[in-house]
């Protein structure tokens, strides 16, 4: 196993990954994880913020949110799977404006976090200002929690090397709406792009 990048909370940052009430509130969710996974996910995300705030590292929240339909029909693949079995049936009625799935679930923001919104692609970095929020501030390691860890997680790890930062995907703060991908795609990033670690060994790592 390769040891893990340096954790200096000047140079590090947790990227949060679409923790919103689109995908976590199965009251609003027009995306749904599972209720028992969503739980799961919260809480976990919940205790490690908590425990990375305290170490000094910033929180960046990244949310998808589109102005109008349009925006999401123009990607093919998905506009031919809404309203099939697929798991991602539901995508031309994701995150539109108005919506409360746009919302952050409480449990993971916190006072001296910021928000990238306006995601519109699995991509983090895509058409967002997220690698000039990052860089200004001096980061180049990134711990990455949130949904889908075969979707946007991979994709936004792919797009962090390329960008030549060091990402590690925080395994137990990340999960799917395609469960059968999840380790799957982490055994894609650990042969290939990053760093896959437990929320336990990364505060160890900072303590």
């Amino acid at each position: 196993m390769n040891p893990l990048p340096d954790l200096d909370p000047a140079t590090t940052a947790v990227v949060t990954i679409d923790l919103h009430r689109g995908h976590l509130d199965p009251a609003v969710a027009t995306m749904p994880l599972p209720a028992d996974v969503a739980s799961r996910v919260i809480t976990a995300n919940a205790a490690f913020l908590a425990g990375v705030r305290a170490a000094g590292i910033r929180v960046v929240h990244v949310v998808t949110g589109y102005r109008a339909v349009e925006e999401i029909a123009s990607n093919p693949w998905w506009a031919s799977v809404a309203d099939t079995d697929a798991t991602r049936s539901g995508v031309l009625r994701h995150q539109l404006p108005g919506s409360p799935g746009l919302e952050l679930v409480p449990e993971v923001l916190g006072g001296g976090d910021f928000v990238v919104t306006g995601k519109k692609r699995y991509d983090c970095f895509h058409a967002t200002d997220l690698d000039h929020a990052l860089r200004s501030r001096g980061i180049r390691t990134l711990l990455l929690t949130g949904v889908n860890t075969n979707s946007c997680v991979l994709a936004t790890t792919v797009s962090a090397n390329t960008l030549d930062y060091a990402p590690v995907v925080v395994s137990d703060c990340v999960d799917t709406m395609d469960p059968a991908a999840h380790e799957a795609a982490l055994s894609v990033v650990r042969q290939a792009f990053g760093w896959v670690a437990p929320s336990t060994e990364l505060l160890e790592a900072l303590a």
